[in-house]
């Protein structure tokens, strides 16, 4: 005998429901179907509070469109507890995650940018790194300045590699003494000798040093 399903609802008939109460959202952000789940999410950008019980699924859901639907919403309300919470999952085990939460987070500036000295001092050498793909996108005056400080300080190769990548596209002449010390903390890095040389051509300040 063929399976039915009984009151499957579809999409259309709950995306776009703002009559549900923070409870009522919350019982159904933990629904077995992914559907209700994802306009759960959705319909919780109308209550400030939510991102503690986002946050919460976000750690925990397996369906991508859920967990954008959850990240969308974490987007919008952009609260203290919603930036804390994606702070928290950029130290997840899950890859894809983390990727998902670094691009939203690319879309909190003004949110992300008080955090951001933090962030690039983390003891989590992957969260530095992570941190520097943010800033790649935040747009923020201090841009420079934080990457310079990383290729002057952090003890780690690899995040100092993805600071003078993102340098190469974003420094200027203020660069220039930052990245020749890069090259002399790392002399026998062939990729780092390369990539400081590609920077320092790319800002016009190759002067054969």
């Amino acid at each position: 005998m063929p399976f039915i399903k009984k009151n499957n609802p579809t999409m259309d008939s709950y995306e776009h429901d703002c009559s549900r109460d923070l409870n009522e959202l919350a019982v159904q952000l933990v629904d077995e179907n992914p559907v209700i789940r994802r306009s759960a999410a959705l319909n919780l950008a109308e209550h400030q509070g939510a991102s503690e019980i986002l946050i919460d699924r976000l750690k925990q859901d397996r369906d991508i469109s859920v967990r954008d639907a959850i990240l969308t919403t974490l987007i919008s309300l952009g609260d203290t507890f919603a930036v804390i919470g994606l702070v928290e999952c950029l130290r997840s085990e899950d890859a894809a995650l983390r990727n998902e939460v670094v691009d939203a987070m690319k879309q909190l500036p003004e949110k992300v940018a008080p955090i951001m000295t933090s962030l690039l001092v983390d003891v989590n050498s992957d969260v530095r790194i992570f941190a520097v793909n943010i800033l790649e996108s935040l747009r923020h005056l201090q841009v420079e300045t934080w990457l310079d400080r990383v290729i002057e300080d952090d003890p780690h190769i690899n995040v100092c590699a993805t600071a003078v990548d993102l340098l190469g596209e974003v420094g200027t002449s203020t660069s220039r003494a930052a990245l020749i010390h890069l090259r002399s903390r790392f002399p026998d890095e062939p990729y780092i000798c390369f990539a400081v040389n590609l920077a320092l051509k790319r800002i016009g300040e190759d002067k054969g040093t």
